[in-house]
């Protein structure tokens, strides 16, 4: 097992990280903006490093900073945590070539998978479905259009690199095809330097179903289940629920075996999901791998009792899998994301002081948060400040969970999301599991105070 691990992230999943290496007798060492001095990731961790100036792109994505941060630091090994540089190809492949251990998948993984077309195509060709759509990125604008006509409209044009809702326009009509390919081409030149798009057919009405696999070096490979993501909004994911209301045993057996036989086809090691899209037929297809953990990553923690960050140490260090297949779940799990954002005003950021932080408390209540009475949100980064998940009997008992916590969960000095969640625990189709990720859109009424 590793000696010291450098986290190379900041906020909830760095402290996360940090609780994890403690329980497995290893040392620490945060790296912090200036911006993050007060921050209590640095507090906690055994050691700690400044990386530069507030801009991510000044300090957490200075690869070459992190890599002496490690070095001068003794780590043997670097947690990446989510976002930043947790699925950048370079930064796995500097960490081996300087004889650290990157807590993640190979550099060629995070590669293949982090091509959206490269992706498809390898799923694709070990047979699992994916949406119909070019075979790989597309130049030509007519030649675009005639492949959109020959799949049906409306289409969605996505950027073959990236994430995150950037680069994804919606085609209704071939008259509108020509505005969005050449939108979609210049926000992914602009967001990931690369201008390389693809074509898919659009589910009206879709869900958002990831499953969560994990990997280790002797060959081992499993899914830990599914999360329903649908409830988002502009692609950003707001609240995240397992099991699934819409997938039963028969179906998660077939999708699960898929999201298996998908991550074996690149030999995945470590902590993943295989993001799919169910179709209001029960049809589902292959959408994208993430090579990382997910902010979302505690509810089936929870619901299986496994502790995924562990796990990630431990496939990494070389050690099995300490579970060989899904156990048993354990109820309904729920998550919902706390924001600096005001949702009245398009989820507007809202940096500042928090004067109050009281979280909730009691029966399956877990909060996972960096946040304190007195900390400062600052403006450069994330506007997450804590996950609430909640773990109930059964989903009805999950929602009035999260009902009841939200209740409770005092936080002062800046608008938050929590109104607006509360809303949505109170909302008759939401209660009834009738979600997608068209939800928000039909329901906005609950983005205002009423």
């Amino acid at each position: 097992m590793f000696k010291k691990v450098l986290i190379a992230n900041r906020g909830e999943i760095a402290l996360r990280v940090i609780r994890a290496c403690r329980e497995l007798g290893i040392q620490t060492v945060a790296v912090y903006s200036e911006a993050d001095r007060e921050s209590l990731h640095v507090r906690f961790a055994d050691d700690d490093v400044c990386i530069g100036p507030p801009p991510a792109r000044d300090s957490y994505l200075k690869i070459p900073r992190l890599i002496a941060a490690a070095e001068i630091t003794g780590a043997d090994a670097i947690h990446p945590g989510y976002g930043f540089l947790a699925e950048n190809a370079e930064f796995a492949e500097t960490c081996a070539a300087s004889n650290i251990a990157f807590i993640g998948p190979t550099a060629e993984q995070i590669r293949v998978m982090g091509d959206k077309a490269a992706a498809r195509k390898a799923m694709a060709a070990v047979g699992v479905p994916i949406v119909p759509g070019t075979p790989g990125p597309i130049e030509d604008v007519d030649e675009a259009l005639s492949f959109a006509r020959e799949i049906g409209f409306p289409v969605i044009i996505k950027a073959a690199a990236g994430g995150g809702g950037k680069g994804m326009r919606v085609a209704e009509d071939p008259e509108d095809f020509m505005r969005a390919f050449q939108l979609a081409r210049s926000e992914a030149l602009s967001a990931f330097g690369s201008g390389d798009v693809y074509v898919e057919k659009y589910l009206a009405r879709p869900r958002h179903i990831e499953f969560q696999i994990v990997g280790d070096k002797h060959g081992h490979l499993i899914h830990l289940g599914e999360r329903d993501c649908s409830v988002q909004r502009r692609h950003q994911k707001l609240i995240e629920e397992a099991p699934s209301p819409a997938v039963g045993p028969a179906l998660r057996e077939r999708m699960g075996h898929d999201a298996v036989r998908g991550a074996k086809a690149i030999d995945y090691v470590g902590a993943g999901t295989i993001e799919m899209l169910l179709d209001e037929d029960g049809s589902y297809y292959f959408m994208e791998m993430n090579t990382r953990i997910q902010v979302e990553h505690g509810v089936t923690e929870m619901l299986t009792g496994i502790d995924l960050v562990k796990e990630q140490l431990r496939v990494a260090a070389g050690e099995p899998l300490s579970v060989g297949e899904l156990p048993p779940l354990r109820g309904h799990v729920i998550e919902v994301r706390v924001n600096a954002e005001d949702p009245a005003r398009n989820f507007q950021p809202s940096p500042g002081r928090i004067d109050v932080f009281h979280p909730p408390g009691g029966p399956g209540v877990r909060i996972d948060s960096h946040v304190y009475a007195g900390y400062t949100v600052p403006p450069y980064y994330d506007s997450l400040l804590a996950k609430l998940i909640c773990q109930g009997r059964d989903r009805a008992e999950a929602v009035k969970r999260v009902q009841v916590a939200l209740e409770s969960f005092v936080l002062e000095g800046v608008t938050t999301t929590i109104p607006f969640l509360a809303r949505v625990m109170h909302n008759a189709a939401f209660q009834a599991g009738q979600v997608d990720t068209k939800f928000l859109e039909r329901e906005a009424s609950l983005l205002r105070e009423p």
